[in-house]
């Protein structure tokens, strides 16, 4: 048996998943990242996007707005911001939440306004691939 990832993605509502699995991507504020077993440390913030979840044959997304990502030699801790499983993403909520953003872009001037432009480009992106 290969060597498996423990693997823990948390919210502030709740633990989203908790257990072994072959391999996370996830996306990273400087880029999109894998992780698997016996992956080096490192730390990385997230930006919006969707995290994809490997085990065996399965392939599970959860829909991330912002948080950190932690790898350890213990396994890979995600700590989102907001956290949704893409299952329960539909595209109607998707297009109000890419205005509100975009409302929210308008409005802000600044750093803040980097950050809110990241946002809604992962918005886009994950409106794009429903």
């Amino acid at each position: 048996m290969a060597d498996k990832l423990q693997f823990s993605l948390v919210s502030p509502e709740a633990e989203l998943f908790s257990g072994a699995v072959d391999q996370v991507d996830v996306p990273g504020s400087e880029g999109d990242f894998g992780v698997f077993a016996e992956h080096a440390p490192f730390m990385a913030a997230i930006r919006t996007g969707a995290i994809t979840v490997f085990d065996e044959d399965k392939e599970t997304q959860y829909m991330i707005q912002g948080g950190f990502a932690d790898v350890t030699p213990d396994g890979l801790t995600i700590l989102a911001e907001s956290c949704t499983p893409m299952s329960d993403i539909d595209a109607g909520w998707l297009t109000d939440e890419i205005a509100k953003t975009e409302a929210d872009l308008e409005a802000t001037e600044g750093d803040a306004k980097l950050d809110i432009a990241q946002n809604l480009d992962g918005l886009r992106q994950l409106a794009e691939s429903l």
